[in-house]
């Protein structure tokens, strides 16, 4: 980090010189969230180049952020937070409601990353409230110019949920056509499953049980939750 005589100054301007730089806050924010593998860091911030984040990872840890711990037997790589990284949590939680109250809501849901999104969507579904069985949803968007426009999610009792782009082979007990924007602004209660079904932005077929459930399958209350929806539209801006 380059020398600024302004950062003695003002410490905000310091602050500025370790966060500013593209894709710190959302890397924090995955890890936040519970992410530690390379992998599941850049899968989770989206849209970031592996040479981008181990850049940003080398930083981090250059200003005491992060610590890189490697298993001599193993080799695998783990990326743990510092305790100065854990005292940002209430600012960036901060910073998150800043922007839901400031920050045009549907400009910013509206550019959000659909596969960031769906790998999200593991945390989003509360399968506690799912019957104790296999369920397979399907998510088909209407979003034009999408990589991927159908995913599924694998539901199995004692097991992660898995989010699929390819057919899991299953069959689907839910479908479910929606857009991006649509499934955003659920998750963050700007709107209301039945609100979307009648105003046409939302279709369900399949299993009547899960249909008439999904306000409580589906997470779109817990504030943690809207804290990690809110990243999203500023992931889909940032260059891979």
């Amino acid at each position: 980090m380059s020398f600024r005589p302004y950062g003695l100054i003002c410490p905000i301007s310091h602050a500025c010189d370790i966060l500013e730089p593209r894709w710190t806050i959302p890397i924090l924010t995955e890890m936040w969230d519970g992410a530690t593998r390379f992998s599941s860091i850049r899968r989770g911030v989206g849209n970031i180049s592996t040479a981008l984040l181990s850049k940003r990872l080398k930083e981090m840890e250059a200003n005491g952020l992060v610590r890189r711990i490697e298993d001599p037997a193993s080799g695998q790589v783990d990326y743990i937070r510092t305790q100065r990284a854990i005292e940002l949590e209430p600012v960036l939680a901060a910073l998150g409601r800043w922007a839901q109250c400031n920050i045009e809501a549907r400009e910013a849901l509206a550019a959000t990353d659909l596969s960031t999104l769906m790998w999200h969507m593991r945390n989003y579904i509360n399968t506690a409230q799912l019957p104790d069985r296999q369920v397979v949803i399907q998510f088909r968007f209407s979003d034009p110019d999408l990589e991927y426009s159908v995913y599924w999610a694998l539901i199995r009792p004692g097991a992660p949920v898995e989010i699929c782009s390819a057919v899991p082979g299953f069959d689907i007990d839910l479908y479910i056509e929606t857009s991006c924007l649509s499934i955003c602004s659920i998750l963050l209660s700007r709107t209301s499953i039945s609100r979307e079904i009648d105003e046409g932005r939302l279709f369900m077929s399949g299993d009547t049980l899960l249909i008439e459930t999904m306000d409580r399958w589906f997470y779109q209350r817990t504030e943690e939750r809207r804290d990690e929806i809110r990243q999203l539209g500023a992931l889909a801006s940032s260059p891979g």
